[in-house]
């Protein structure tokens, strides 16, 4: 069983303390690109006529060549919810839900507010109505249970119609929902800070995304995510470019020797340590990714960050197959002792679900 955050190096995946769970993915989010298993998306756009409007600010997620959480803005004439961000490839289920019309008094208007709404954490198949507790997001926490729609329900808590900021506390309570649903549900998780105004909005919503909602959750059935960042450091690397390289050593030693202007020497320098820097990364993350395909269903690239990181996948992993990936990612760790390998999970499949909600206000 994997942790929720590991740390491997030289040989070995240990435990990392204190990580702050999906707040990471407010960081989270990547040039390096790898061969990786990818799935067909699952096309289903529906309307939704929901009356109460969605507020999202996306807690994680890493969509390719992009930054997976950011914040998003209060809206303006027109709210939005996406969970998680939009990836610029197609994720493994796509469930695009549109617009409706929504009361002036709705979510993301105010902070603050008074007014009593549902906070959304996400949707699971459920026949009958279910309580998970007083562990929903608020200084105390709510009760978390479920609004329920034929097969299919949200799993909700009371709450204050207002913006949640993305604060550590916050986005942990989310994860908290999100994360003992999971144990014996399969969840399409909703972006942080999700907030309808009624619980006539959220069966309305549901009515009219049932079938889009139903497909997804069939094809998520039983599947986990894990993540996988992979460091280096680079002057290390670059150091054993120069031993091993005649030309990057032959141009180094041409800058320290000569009096004179070494412009072009550098430049040559500077773009052959880049290029050899770029192959032998993507080399790592190819053969990575292909150790990782054979107990996993998909996988996904996302945005790296900085110098030292040179892969940040995600893996759609069946819950069968969880012991066998949590052995293949020490093996291969052990194998590159000299790269750092951080892995998390499990998570909600996050970066292989793609819900995108518009809202529109209706005039006063």
């Amino acid at each position: 069983m994997a942790r929720k955050g590991t740390n491997g190096k030289n040989g070995g995946v240990a435990a990392l303390p204190g990580k702050p769970r999906k707040a990471k993915a407010a960081a989270k989010a990547a040039p390096a690109k790898a061969a990786a298993a990818k799935a067909a998306p699952v096309k289903a756009p529906v309307k939704a006529a929901a009356r109460g409007a969605a507020k999202a600010a996306p807690v994680k997620a890493p969509p390719v060549k992009a930054a997976a959480a950011a914040k998003a803005p209060a809206p303006k004439s027109r709210a939005r919810a996406v969970a998680p961000a939009e990836p610029a490839e197609p994720a493994l289920a796509a469930a695009p839900a549109r617009a409706a019309r929504a009361s002036r008094s709705q979510v993301g208007v105010v902070r603050g507010g008074d007014k009593s709404g549902k906070y959304v954490y996400c949707i699971i198949a459920a026949a009958e109505p279910m309580r998970f507790g007083h562990i929903g997001i608020g200084v105390e926490p709510a009760e978390v249970h479920t609004v329920n729609y034929k097969e299919i329900a949200a799993v909700v808590s009371d709450t204050p119609v207002e913006v949640y900021d993305p604060t550590r506390e916050n986005v942990l309570a989310h994860e908290r929902v999100n994360e003992l649903v999971m144990r014996d549900h399969t969840v399409i998780p909703m972006a942080f800070g999700t907030v309808f105004k009624t619980r006539e909005d959220i069966v309305e919503l549901l009515r009219s995304a049932y079938q889009a909602f139903k497909d997804v959750l069939v094809k998520m059935q039983g599947k986990l995510e894990f993540g996988l960042k992979v460091l280096w450091d680079p002057e290390t690397v670059i150091r054993e470019l120069e031993k091993d390289d005649e030309s990057i050593r032959r141009l180094k030693k041409e800058i320290s020797s000569q009096k004179g202007s070494t412009y072009f020497a550098r430049m040559q320098y500077g773009r052959l340590v880049d290029g050899q820097l770029q192959e032998r990364s993507e080399r790592y993350v190819t053969e990575i990714a292909n150790h990782l395909r054979g107990v996993s269903v998909a996988s996904r690239s996302n945005k790296v960050i900085g110098d030292r990181m040179i892969m940040n996948f995600a893996f759609l992993v069946p819950r069968e197959q969880e012991a066998a990936f949590d052995a293949k990612v020490k093996e291969i760790g052990a194998r590159l002792d000299h790269l750092t390998f951080k892995y998390t999970g499990p998570w909600p499949p996050y970066n292989f679900v793609n819900i995108r909600l518009k809202l529109e206000r209706a005039k006063s």
